[in-house]
């Protein structure tokens, strides 16, 4: 591969983790469409790419994330059972539901999703430090709080209703393992919808969340030759330095503008997801 090549592959792992890292996303989201449709790479090669950059994303996000207070690892322990079930199901699953039907459905969670983050644009907020010692987030003792640095205090937060956190991470594994894509783009509106989670600790939760799972399948892809290290190793570098830059313009930009941010990015996907249920592709090249 030519050293150009190579650098356009460096650039595109940046810019797909800075995005990714600061929207607690998997940059895979970003990265496979960008290598399918400008390096002309094939879709196995670039998943298998796009699961070493999500690895590279999430540990190069996640010392930042830990040392300003804004992941709550109890929490992603928890939620990421529900995950790792939904993705077996899918795994067993796949093939027997039409990729259209789910394209629509994706697309429909998404929207639903974009609403209730929409309707909702305000984080609690706890200024005292204290929350209710009740149910079972707190018998697991997954309160916690962070230091907002944009609101210069410390901000407690409850965590509520485990058990419907549990079954969306469940429907966000499998969603997930049928479509081929991160889960980070389902776990971010379950968090904030369901478990009543601040938008900063979503996101930061969600990018170590993301780095376990893609972990565990890598192996798998390697195994099968589908990870080519001319291709990974600079999307992976690039990945690396980009999720440090998203993660330190998460801590410092303001909840609001993250919500609007990550809301936009819902509807692009959303969009995305319907024109390719219905075989609409506006980057494919004319024959």
């Amino acid at each position: 591969m030519s050293f150009e090549a190579t650098c356009w592959l460096f650039c595109a792992g940046l810019g797909a983790s800075a995005a990714g890292g600061m929207l607690g996303m998997a940059s895979g989201l970003f990265i496979v469409p960008i290598l399918t449709t400008f390096f002309h790479i094939d879709m196995h090669t670039a998943i298998g790419t796009s699961i070493v950059s999500v690895i590279a994303c999430s540990c190069g996000g996640a010392a930042a994330f830990l040392r300003g207070g804004l992941t709550n690892v109890r929490l992603a322990v928890v939620l990421e059972t529900g995950t790792t079930l939904g993705a077996l199901t899918g795994v067993m699953l796949a093939g027997i539901i039409p990729v259209a039907a789910l394209d629509f459905l994706f697309a429909g969670v998404l929207l639903v999703s974009a609403w209730q983050m929409f309707i909702r644009r305000e984080d609690p907020a706890s200024p005292s430090g204290t929350v209710p010692a009740h149910g079972l987030a707190a018998a697991l003792d997954l309160h916690s709080s962070y230091p907002d640095v944009a609101l210069r205090r410390e901000v407690a937060y409850e965590v509520r209703r485990v058990p419907v956190g549990l079954t969306l991470m469940y429907v966000a594994g499998l969603v997930s393992a049928l479509l081929g894509i991160g889960s980070g783009i389902l776990k971010i509106p379950a968090m904030d919808n369901a478990l009543r989670l601040p938008i900063k600790v979503s996101t930061a939760t969600s990018n170590f969340m993301i780095g376990v799972t893609a972990t565990a399948s890598a192996s798998a892809y390697f195994l099968r030759g589908e990870i080519v290290s001319a291709i990974a190793g600079p999307v992976a570098l690039g990945s690396v330095i980009g999720a440090i830059v998203g993660a330190r313009v998460l801590m410092k930009v303001r909840n609001e503008r993250l919500r609007l941010l990550f809301l936009s990015m819902l509807l692009l996907v959303a969009c995305q997801m319907v024109m390719h249920g219905l075989g609409i592709d506006p980057l494919a090249r004319a024959e």
